[in-house]
């Protein structure tokens, strides 16, 4: 796997994490990566997988510590001001998302962007904001989170893809199917999205709009490989079918 980064090598609050969550998952999940290389094992980037399952986050978790980096993700703000989870949100840098499209929301984003630079972090932005609608589990029209962050500082844009949660953890299920042990979970990471054409126009609606259609575009590729089959021509737009998008993590 070459040279680990020094974000799992060094102690931290995520060994103790690690230490309890890695081997609970791993009595669920055989977790196969490929494209492991395309993950930047020094500097910032912005991870961007599709979101289908509450088990999911865990998965990405995994499969980015065992790919030598810490899994920071974007987390409502409002966790932010709980006591004791607060506090461990930030001392481990996760994210807190902004939650409107206003001024202080994209002040809110470069400053966020210019601190993944400054510490050289990554952090994992679901682009759907919540489980996708779509009635086959393929990625519906994404929001602009991760693109806004990716923009402000030229960050890496990373699309991935994973398949086989559903079998641990369906959408929407209570509970957890736990036998069979270990269901097999493909995971796949993508190249960079190229959107080095849109940094100039990152305030522009239709930019961040482009930016995340070629994000959403790119997951959604990855994702036909692992299941072999390909998904619908058009994207499933939850407003457009009476949806309401609760538990969204971006704008």
């Amino acid at each position: 796997m070459g040279r680990r980064s020094s974000e799992t090598t060094r102690p931290s609050l995520f060994w103790p994490v690690a230490v309890i969550v890695i081997p609970l998952v791993g009595l669920l999940a055989r977790i196969r990566v490929t494209g492991r290389e395309k993950l930047p094992q020094s500097g910032s980037y912005v991870l961007a997988p599709n979101h289908y399952s509450e088990f999911d986050p865990l998965i990405v978790a995994v499969a980015v510590w065992r790919l030598g980096r810490a899994p920071r993700f974007m987390a409502k703000e409002s966790l932010f001001r709980v006591p004791v989870v607060g506090w461990l949100l930030r001392k481990t840098g996760m994210i807190p998302v902004a939650r409107s499209s206003s001024a202080a929301a994209a002040k809110q984003t470069m400053k966020q962007s210019e601190e993944l630079v400054k510490h050289g972090r990554g952090v994992i932005v679901y682009p759907e904001g919540t489980l996708t609608r779509d009635p086959d589990m393929w990625p519906m029209r994404g929001k602009s989170g991760a693109v806004r962050l990716a923009l402000a500082d030229g960050i890496p844009l990373i699309p991935m893809a994973h398949w086989g949660t559903q079998a641990i953890m369906g959408r929407y299920q209570k509970g957890l199917s736990v036998w069979p042990p270990r269901k097999p979970v493909q995971v796949v990471i993508g190249d960079p999205v190229d959107v080095s054409d849109l940094r100039g126009r990152a305030g522009e609606p239709a930019a961040l709009n482009e930016a995340t259609t070629r994000l959403m575009n790119a997951i959604t590729e990855l994702l036909e490989g692992l299941r072999d089959e390909k998904a619908p021509a058009e994207r499933w737009n939850p407003a457009a079918h009476g949806q309401k998008e609760t538990g969204r993590l971006d704008s």
